[in-house]
């Protein structure tokens, strides 16, 4: 058969001189590196830590290079700055981590909320690492089981997932070494997890800890509910001396209650770390022209770049990919509706090379750990700040600058009014995600920092300003808006409480119609009333009347507003409100260059050509082992190989996120590359 080897890509012949047992050690003629290849019912044999993205290939042992020994780099340490820096070439931790390791390794429980980018996975791998036997990782999505285990078979560590993309042969071989606790970490979605099948599986195995990931998935009130979640307390019970982490990025202070309360884990060592993303920068602008707007911030801003575009409906994503498309933007489509194949290469794709735009529903995302995203645009309003905090916190995972934009309207804000309304669930329900709405809409209208008000919805005080999102950086003016909704309540009761904001403005600018005289609105009180302000101020005007709470959506219409209470107290001026004076679209700042170094600033040609090189060969790497480029090494660490310019092997072990294994595989081809100049 012909094999490559995964280090120096020489491709060659090689008959193996045994056919028995699990593994079998494979020494390359070019580089003369060690590999361990795993035998497999099938015509071939891959080197391990190849084709890992082929479910039925799963099965490679091993990834370490030139050790032979059974089991991973990890074996024999007992201290977590050792592993830390050796495994995974990290020299310090980071807030919290450490405290969540100990924890762990005292054999007591934790629940775990970081944000996306501060590390939360090394808070359960290397407690399992170091502790005997297997840790078992409950995750809710394939894409994001893939990603970790081969992101740890790259550093050397022994992880396996098992899942439906096995065929039953390969899932029966990972079921053996877990059963033999040949590895440190197993990963299982959660309907694996409840089966009786799996049961028997844990019953023998030598457990490390349980670590349930993606823990708000079992909150009943929120939009990523997942069913099986509230069921994974009843197994980890019946393992009372395994130590149990629940970790999660988002969840509000009453989320977080439950979370701890359907997981038994109210005992548990909480640790709640900010939320805060600095690098994120924060843009909320009115809808207009979405698609012109979202072109100019894609050319302008992000060309070259990843980035994720988020809409509402599938025909929207397949329509506004191909708008993108034609314009020229390597725009892929992706949503539920697409087939599993489709899907699967549309996320492979993103996943894999550099520089695509993912136009998607909220199906897509959760487990994706792509660290150069560059940008995440809502086309269409989000349900809640939970969601928004959710879907934003893609972009910008390298702790390099990004930008969050939302564009949305009053005709947003009415659609998801409807549409929460309508969803399954009880009244309470959904009352609850109507006041989550109402909280995100506020951040949305809101002229403080939005940093600020992001933090707090999360119970965080941020001393602001941020300087990092639109109302930090060109304020807006606020205006007292009770004289103006006194009389856009008016006009709402005197027309009859049925109709639109379109309809509202014509009355209140006396733009009189045939429509408006059948229905004699050009005789009320209220017609012409408001032909101070120009129609799009009026709409501004119900949108912000609506986003306070103080209209509410006619349901039933689907167009038209109704007075409530707030409505009421304006009126009889009980109450005032002052209104933000819509900012005219942002203009785009000098056009950037189509680079994927937008985002890493260097100072000198020699630098940035050095950049290149090393991207490229991480790329060929990367295709190589069919991995993503980000699991060889993210951008932050060949940013460090530029600036510090290794010229050594020890010199390499000083860059952040170069360990022992990568040093092995790795470390030479890029030493190369640095030592020519």
């Amino acid at each position: 058969m012909k094999i490559t080897c995964p280090t120096c890509r020489m491709a060659y012949d090689f008959s193996p001189d045994q056919t028995e047992g699990e593994t079998i050690d494979v020494r390359c003629p070019g580089c003369g590196h060690t590999y361990q290849l795993a035998l497999m019912d099938l015509d071939e044999a891959l080197p391990t830590g190849w084709d890992m993205w082929k479910g039925e290939h799963d099965v490679p042992i091993d990834c370490r290079g030139d050790s032979t020994s059974s089991h991973s780099l990890g074996e024999g340490k007992t201290d977590p700055e050792s592993v830390l820096r050796t495994i995974f070439g990290y020299k310090t931790f980071r807030a919290n981590q450490r405290e969540i390791i100990d924890t762990l390794l005292g054999g007591r429980d934790a629940f775990a909320l970081m944000p996306t980018g501060s590390g939360k996975s090394l808070c359960f791998q290397i407690p399992a690492i170091i502790r005997t036997g297997v840790g078992v990782v409950i995750s809710p999505l394939i894409a994001l089981m893939q990603d970790q285990v081969a992101d740890l078979r790259q550093f050397g560590v022994q992880a396996h997932f098992l899942n439906s993309s096995l065929t039953p042969e390969a899932a029966a071989r990972v079921e053996a070494i877990a059963a033999g606790s040949k590895c440190d970490l197993l990963y299982v979605a959660p309907e694996r997890l409840l089966t009786e099948r799996f049961q028997h599986l844990l019953a023998r195995m030598k457990l490390a800890l349980f670590a349930i990931d993606e823990a708000h998935c079992v909150s009943q009130w929120g939009h990523d509910f997942r069913p099986e979640y509230l069921k994974i307390a009843g197994v980890t019970q019946r393992f009372p001396e395994v130590p149990r982490i629940a970790m999660t990025a988002t969840a509000d202070p009453v989320t977080r209650r439950e979370i701890a309360d359907k997981l038994q884990l109210t005992d548990a060592a909480r640790f709640v770390a900010s939320f805060d993303r600095p690098n994120i920068f924060y843009r909320v602008q009115i809808k207009q022209n979405d698609k012109q707007q979202l072109l100019t911030v894609l050319r302008e801003r992000h060309d070259g770049h990843a980035g994720i575009v988020y809409v509402r409906t599938r025909k929207r994503v397949d329509a506004t990919a191909h708008w993108l498309q034609e314009r020229g933007i390597r725009a892929l489509p992706y949503h539920a509706g697409l087939d599993a194949d489709t899907r699967s290469r549309h996320q492979q794709r993103f996943i894999m090379e550099d520089r695509l735009v993912m136009v998607a529903t909220i199906a897509f995302g959760m487990g994706i750990d792509k660290p150069d995203v560059r940008f995440v645009v809502h086309l269409d309003l989000p349900s809640s700040m939970e969601a928004y905090y959710q879907e934003t916190g893609r972009a910008g995972r390298d702790g390099q600058p990004a930008e969050a934009w939302l564009f949305y309207s009053l005709a947003d804000v009415v659609a998801m009014r409807i549409l929460l309304n309508r969803s399954e669930g009880s009244d309470d329900y959904k009352s609850v995600q109507q006041r989550r709405l109402g909280a995100f809409l506020g951040f949305c209208e809101n002229p403080e920092c939005r940093r600020q008000s992001l933090l707090r919805y999360f119970g965080e005080t941020y001393n602001g300003p941020c300087n990092t999102c639109d109302n930090c950086a060109e304020p807006v003016e606020s205006w007292d808006g009770t004289i103006a909704a006194q009389k856009a309540l008016s006009c709402v009761y005197r027309t009859g409480q049925r109709f639109g904001a379109v309809y509202l403005t014509d009355v209140l600018t006396g733009n009189q119609s045939e429509r408006m005289e059948r229905f004699g609105h050009h005789r009320i009180k209220t017609f012409g009333a408001g032909r101070e302000l120009e129609p799009k101020q009026w709409h501004s005007v119900f949108r912000q009347l609506l986003a306070a709470g103080c209209l509410a959506a006619d349901l039933s219409t689907r167009t038209g507003f109704r007075l409530n209470d707030r409505s009421w107290k304006i009126l009889k001026n009980e109450e005032s409100i002052f209104f933000r004076k819509d900012p005219e679209p942002v203009k785009a700042a000098a056009k950037k260059k189509s680079t994927a170094t937008a985002a890493i600033a260097f100072s000198d040609p020699a630098s940035l050509a050095l950049w290149e090189k090393l991207r490229q060969l991480r790329l060929d790497l990367s295709k190589a082992l069919n991995v993503p480029p980000y699991v060889i090494f993210h951008d932050k660490t060949l940013k460090e190989m530029v600036g510090h310019r290794p010229t050594t092997r020890n010199e390499m072990l000083e860059i952040s996120g170069i360990g022992q294994s990568k040093l092995e595989r790795f470390g030479d081809q890029f030493l190369e590359i640095i030592n020519k100049r």
